[in-house]
């Protein structure tokens, strides 16, 4: 039983691609390049999968407002340092142009053997995410509100979309990360477990069969953290701009804070089948924001505006409480301007319609990825 309120604590990780800042194609980092960064921000800053990639983490931070400053932190000295070699960094879920099969494995040996055991479907994992931490230190609370953040899961991908383009094509989806991601064992949206014991046993049975080492293999759209008590939301995109990471993982703060005070209230959300929600997921993977969701009490299609507000009325007292009301509302302005997703189509229309070639209108959008990734960093 919970007997004081959890701290409600965040942490965001971010994954970027690193390019080339002659022709913005993808470069791998320099052994000297992950040195300097991890001479300046220790154990903040790691390899990940391919080469091209590198991962932060922020610190444990009490506000969205602390975690900004450190992301911003984050970010600018990455910049900085990738500069000098060259490179430049850019949070985007998928490169507009570059192609999978000419990408450099990290030599690590837990990359090997992801390598070794997912085969092909490893081998195309030229993605980016942003996860965000939530602290609870109560297994059974992070059971119980892992069923229920899931519902609000779908809105969070649509706002976070990123992802258009994949080896120089439009694929129609605003999404296409969680298309190569889903192709992974342990993915989409967590099973509905019991009890905490429940969700343990059922993974400790996946490792004792020798098939995966720990609770890190599994990669759900949200799960309790294998390595802090957190609740850990994995389905997001990552942003190119720092201000709309914070505003998205402010508004995951505080939708766990806003299904905790229901479970203090003897009540809770409505768990929805997996089968509408996930219908949810796949409407905010293909259209983002723009062609709303499934209200299933309404039992209709409703304009996600209409949705956010709903969801921001949801979080208001607990945003008030944490201290992030400006950053939750903030969400409003990705829907006014659009996501990440519709101002790559933007730019690469505006190049085709100037009379540019394809190959050179993918390239302004990865040039626009680049200096997005900086604003708001200074």
């Amino acid at each position: 039983m919970v007997t004081s309120e959890p701290e409600f604590s965040i942490g965001i990780e971010e994954e970027y691609l690193l390019v080339d800042l002659e022709n913005y194609d993808l470069a791998p980092a320099p052994d000297a390049l992950m040195k300097d960064c991890q001479r300046e921000l220790e154990d903040q800053v790691s390899p990940e999968f391919l080469q091209c990639q590198i991962e932060v983490g922020t610190k444990v931070c009490k506000t969205a407002a602390q975690a900004r400053e450190n992301l911003a932190h984050l970010r600018r000295t990455i910049s900085r340092i990738s500069a000098q070699y060259g490179l430049a960094p850019l949070a985007a879920s998928c490169h507009p142009f570059a192609d999978w099969s000419h990408q450099v494995y990290t030599e690590k040996e837990r990359y090997r053997d992801l390598e070794r055991d997912l085969a092909g479907v490893a081998r195309r994992m030229l993605i980016c995410g942003m996860h965000v931490h939530v602290g609870l230190g109560d297994d059974e609370l992070r059971n119980d509100l892992m069923s229920q953040v899931s519902y609000f899961l779908p809105h969070l991908l649509a706002l976070s979309t990123s992802s258009p383009f994949w080896q120089g094509r439009d694929t129609g989806l605003n999404s296409y990360r969680l298309t190569v991601f889903d192709n992974l064992p342990r993915t989409g949206l967590p099973p509905v477990f019991s009890s905490f014991s429940e969700y343990q046993r059922s993974v400790q049975i996946i490792i004792e069969s020798g098939l995966i080492q720990d609770a890190s293999k599994i990669w759900w759209d949200i799960r309790p953290s294998s390595k802090f008590p957190t609740l850990e939301t994995r389905i997001c995109d990552v942003q190119p701009l720092l201000d709309d990471a914070v505003a998205i993982a402010a508004l995951v703060q505080c939708i766990h804070r806003a299904l905790y005070q229901l479970k203090r209230e003897n009540k809770r959300w409505r768990q929805y089948d997996q089968f509408l929600v996930g219908e949810n997921r796949w409407r905010a993977q293909r259209y983002g924001i723009s062609e709303g969701m499934i209200d299933f009490v309404r039992g209709e299609v409703v304009e996600f505006a209409t949705l956010l507000e709903e969801l921001i009325d949801i979080s208001n007292d607990s945003a008030e409480f944490l201290g992030c009301s400006d950053e939750i509302r903030a969400n409003r302005e990705i829907v006014k301007r659009g996501t990440s997703t519709d101002r790559q189509r933007k730019v690469y229309q505006e190049h085709i319609d100037e009379g540019g070639t394809p190959q050179e209108a993918l390239k302004s959008v990865a040039r626009s990825l680049v200096e997005e990734f900086t604003q708001g960093l200074y």
